[in-house]
């Protein structure tokens, strides 16, 4: 069976504690009890396109643990085929600790874990298996980089669609950055990759015009302005309705799970930017990483 959608990405245990404010550099601060949930870049954007209409497909690993027993669980019952997700027993199942100010502001640093073992080979095993004509590979960066670079010349060669979140932010090579239809990234994740800088709707669309002799299509996220994109067919802004945010964790992967979905279902570049938008709307008004359907 050829599937619309694969998501390459991590998974980790996420924990979360609430402060009033983040600390300074140096400082201890109190806050409250510790949450503990299923996250990572690469399941919350799979469970979003889940909630989104699609039947994604997760590639990734996880720990020989009980924390990769219940990331595993989480994504099966969320309606995430996890059958191709490795187990490692060289490694612990990544893990995310995160804090989240009362403005909703949030700072994560991620432990990779099993994150960081994922195999090339296999991936490329798996597309070959599962990907035709039309089929979307969602990836970002929390897994290596030579995995998502390898992954996206397969789904190419595949006749696939390439739509990379470049999330966390860092260098990668012109020829994977050349094969993205589109390249998701926020304000400062367009600033590093285009060297523009992004203070508003239009300056993020000259930025994102000024993307396209580098890749085939591009949306850059504006949290509260919502997003501007750009691709063969045109360019424009889709604004964000006005919510009340109580945690801006999830958000982007919200946005990207939804804007794949749409992607995978045949939509065009702009319906599924409006439905990302609408998703990482929703998305804010819950705390955690996988707020609920």
């Amino acid at each position: 069976m050829t599937a619309r959608l694969i998501v390459l990405g991590s998974a980790n245990t996420d924990y979360t504690v609430v402060v009033d404010r983040h600390p300074t550099p140096g400082e201890t601060l109190l806050g409250g009890d510790v949450s503990v949930a299923t996250g990572g870049k690469g399941a919350n954007q799979a469970l979003a396109a889940a909630r989104s209409g699609a039947l994604p497909v997760f590639v990734g690993a996880v720990g020989a643990d009980a924390g990769g027993r219940a990331l595993l669980d989480a994504l099966g019952a969320g309606g995430v085929d996890v059958s191709t997700v490795a187990r490692v027993a060289d490694a612990p199942t990544g893990v995310a600790l995160i804090t989240v100010a009362r403005d909703g502001e949030n700072t994560i640093v991620v432990a990779p874990g099993a994150n960081g073992r994922i195999d090339a080979d296999a991936v490329v095993a798996t597309i070959a298996d599962l990907a035709g004509p039309g089929t979307v590979l969602l990836s970002q960066l929390e897994v290596p980089l030579d995995v998502v670079h390898t992954a996206a010349e397969a789904i190419e060669q595949r006749g696939g669609r390439v739509v990379l979140n470049l999330s966390p932010a860092r260098e990668i090579p012109e020829g994977l950055l050349g094969v993205t239809d589109p390249l998701v990234v926020n304000a400062s994740e367009a600033e590093a990759v285009s060297g523009a800088s992004i203070t508003d709707v239009a300056s993020a669309q000259r930025a994102a015009q000024g993307l396209l002799d580098r890749c085939h299509s591009v949306v850059i996220t504006l949290g509260g302005d919502g997003a501007v994109w750009a691709g063969a067919d045109g360019a424009g802004h889709v604004a964000a309705p006005r919510v009340d945010v109580v945690d801006t964790t999830g958000a982007g992967d919200a946005f990207v799970g939804a804007l794949a979905a749409e992607l995978a279902d045949g939509a065009a570049l702009q319906q599924a930017v409006s439905a990302g938008v609408r998703s990482g709307a929703a998305a804010v008004q819950w705390r955690g990483a996988q707020p609920p359907r």
